[in-house]
């Protein structure tokens, strides 16, 4: 899972190709997609201020930690990228810093967000 395409620069991918074609040769399914829990919406959000529900969805998920936000929101992006089933996953997330958190969830789309299900926290960190 990473970046859409222009997260960093426009109709730039932030994943060269090179490393793109080494992952799917061996197998990895390479999903690049928007953040489930920002994209337009932050976009408005700076544009025109106030609170936006996904926003606000997005930073009380935080209060477990950016990984398990994230872990939700990638867990959505793969769902919604056709890489999941609909089974149980483990999702992993976490900061720039790299990954500190792992949640066992089920997945649900963007359409479907209150489908979704953390069933486990594997692991979060204690001091974030």
């Amino acid at each position: 899972m990473t970046y859409h395409c222009g997260f960093k620069e426009p109709f730039q991918s932030v994943m060269s190709e090179t490393v793109r074609r080494d992952l799917t040769d061996q197998g990895v399914q390479v999903v690049m997609a928007t953040h489930a829990l920002s994209g337009v919406e932050r976009s408005v959000a700076k544009k025109h201020g106030g609170v936006c529900p996904v926003l606000l969805m997005a930073d009380t998920l935080k209060i477990f930690g950016q990984g398990a936000k994230v872990a939700v929101e990638v867990a959505i992006m793969a769902a919604d990228a056709g890489a999941l089933s609909g089974r149980d996953i483990i999702a992993i997330g976490g900061a720039s810093k790299g990954a500190d958190t792992a949640l066992v969830i089920k997945p649900a789309h963007q359409s479907s967000f209150f489908d979704l299900r953390v069933r486990e926290i594997v692991c979060k960190p204690r001091k974030f």
